[in-house]
């Protein structure tokens, strides 16, 4: 059998498939009111629309009273001692982060010979340098958070502590690899003490 539509009818589809097309067509969301940054408005009396934050508050996240913690430095000059407690885990984590972000440049052995150098760009310093082994613990961090020469900053690639963790990762490369002579007396003198549970 067949099905006829009456032109009636078929104006009358025509009509309630337009209507329900056109109601999602609102622009409720694209024209809803707002300000543009910084413009002007009367609704405040001070007529500004980007409000001040409110004295005496601190945004989440943003509270950094350890100032050594937080920028390498006390008094502006560079910590010597790294401020957060660092584990075996932190420095196993330490050697993750650092050959993430560091292996390109200064190799894995923080020689300063890695990849992005045997491919013809500028070889940065290596760890092993006196100046660098010499060096405050706080230079790390400081060169890993704002960046020195031609290494641009990490700080929003890499959390604070992880920083740290680096920076303590980067000591133990250069501990390995240049050990002070009286090191193994230490650790030989330390192990002498330690009784057969371990415990000293």
């Amino acid at each position: 059998m067949r099905f006829l539509l009456s032109p009636h009818r078929f104006i009358f589809f025509v009509l309630l498939a337009g209507t329900l097309a056109t109601t999602a067509c609102r622009q409720d969301m694209q024209d809803q009111p707002r300000y543009k940054p910084l413009s002007q408005t009367s609704f405040f009396g001070d007529e500004r629309s980007a409000r001040p934050t409110i004295r005496d508050t601190v945004a989440r996240g943003q509270l950094h009273l350890d100032e050594a913690r937080y920028t390498g430095k006390m008094d502006g000059k560079d910590v010597t001692a790294i401020p957060i407690q660092i584990f075996r885990a932190d420095v196993v984590r330490g050697q993750d982060r650092y050959q993430i972000y560091c292996t390109p440049c200064h190799g894995r052995l923080g020689d300063g010979r890695g990849m992005i150098v045997l491919r013809g760009m500028r070889q940065p310093p290596s760890y092993l340098d006196a100046r660098l082994v010499n060096a405050p613990i706080g230079h790390f961090f400081d060169v890993i958070t704002n960046g020195y020469g031609a290494m641009y900053p990490y700080n929003s690639r890499v959390a604070v502590d992880d920083r740290w963790r680096i920076a303590a990762y980067i000591r133990a490369l250069q501990l390995s690899q240049n050990a002070l002579p009286d090191l193994q007396q230490v650790a030989n003198s330390a192990g002498a003490k330690s009784t057969p549970g371990g415990q000293q």
